[in-house]
């Protein structure tokens, strides 16, 4: 056993982190962490690749040792996904943990994590689509939608006030896939939904989850919220993703205080439509064997699980579930902002891919649901690293494919 020299120790560094913690949830309860081991039991990934294990970091918090805990490679080799937190007797979120380690410390982002927060801040959204490209894009697949349904009324309203609902994109959707908007708009359009979306701040994504700066995270927070003012709207629905819809939800809770709109995931719209039977849809559209990848923001820590079931049964012939599924599902391997930390994350993405890449080939599906840009792109990563036969579907395809046109209300 290495030898501990405690003469160094920060015995005030504990109470620091605790101090800084951005969370919902009462800060002292990381007081009751035990150091048992339990969070190191229940992380997928410990002895998958190095860095991999919560409880030297925990036990380095607890003992003061401030350098190590700092200079411990798993603050960013871990993906927030919340798993061992599920097994601690005590309930210690430890991603949040690590969230407070990664912005409060003067750590400095690996890869580029840090420039895709900076490209929100200072141009509205990460990938930096100017208004004149986004507003060009809107009006584009709003021909195109037109043209598919056979009706000109069909729209992707801007900025029209008092709408039912706000809608926030993901800006991969405006700049790589945009027939992702128009099979949006395509159900927006078939339940008569009284929406809108912003000219000015449209992103959902929100990297500052990831790079655990909170000022920038309320900038972000903060400016939904100002169009939810403006636009004079009941409630924010975020497209597919799992950090986005985390972070809007969890967000006005912690960064801005104030919690004073609804905020729903596109998942949870779908259902709503099905119970109202607006939605109806032509499942033997999609025979082919399904099976569904969590996204642990979406499902362990914003509880969507049963949702994504209701919602892909109704819409597909046969599905199958991964083992294990859920909640206690596995992270994907590129969340916590790995994506986004260039080549050196490389090797962790696809050592912790492996128990995924396991998990596709067991259900014997060629035919994945992915309802997260984010584990959209890692799976796709991991399909061509392991060479998986398989391909990856968003539910909203899966449902605009399969409208029943002729049952739609007028």
């Amino acid at each position: 056993m290495a030898e501990i020299l405690l003469s160094g120790a920060d015995w005030q560094f504990k109470n620091i982190i605790v101090e800084k913690m951005c969370t919902e949830k009462q800060r002292l309860d990381f007081y009751n962490c035990l150091t048992c081991g339990m969070c190191s039991a229940g992380c997928p990934y410990n002895g998958i690749h190095d860095n991999s294990d919560p409880r030297k970091i925990l036990r380095e918090i607890a003992l003061g040792l401030k350098d190590a805990a700092l200079n411990n490679k798993l603050i960013w080799t871990c993906t927030m996904c919340g798993r061992c937190t599920m097994e601690c007797p005590m309930g210690v979120d430890v991603a949040t943990v690590i969230r407070t380690l990664r912005g409060n410390f003067g750590l400095l982002a690996p890869g580029f994590l840090q420039d895709v927060v900076n490209s929100q801040i200072n141009t509205g959204n990460q990938m930096e689509v100017t208004k004149e490209e986004y507003l060009d894009t809107l009006e584009w697949m709003e021909e195109e939608l037109q043209a598919e349904v056979g009706d000109p009324h069909a729209k992707i309203p801007v900025d029209k006030e008092g709408a039912d609902f706000l809608f926030l994109w993901d800006p991969r959707e405006i700049k790589y896939y945009p027939q992702d908007v128009q099979s949006i708009a395509k159900i927006f359009w078939y339940v008569g939904a009284n929406w809108t979306c912003s000219s000015q701040w449209w992103d959902a994504t929100h990297y500052g989850l990831f790079n655990g700066n909170d000022e920038e995270s309320a900038i972000l927070t903060k400016r939904i919220g100002d169009e939810v003012k403006r636009l004079k709207v009941k409630e924010v629905v975020v497209t597919e993703c799992g950090h986005a819809t985390r972070a809007q939800k969890w967000g006005p809770k912690v960064w801005t205080k104030d919690p004073f709109y609804p905020v729903k995931s596109i998942i949870e719209k779908y259902k709503e439509w099905f119970d109202a039977d607006l939605l109806h849809v032509d499942p033997t559209i999609h025979s082919e064997p399904i099976t569904l990848h969590d996204p642990c923001n979406m499902v362990r820590k914003e509880n969507l699980g049963d949702t994504l079931r209701y919602v892909l049964k109704k819409v597909v012939m046969e599905f199958r579930e991964m083992t294990p599924n859920g909640n206690y599902n596995y992270c994907c391997g590129g969340g916590g902002g790995l994506l986004a930390m260039g080549k050196d994350s490389q090797s962790y993405r696809m050592s912790k891919g492996k128990l995924k890449a396991d998990q596709i080939v067991d259900t014997g599906c060629k035919l994945i649901a992915c309802p997260c840009h984010n584990c959209w792109d890692q799976l796709n990563d991991i399909i061509k690293y392991f060479k998986l036969d398989a391909r990856l579907t968003h539910l909203h395809h899966l449902i605009s494919q399969a409208l029943i046109i002729e049952m739609r209300s007028a």
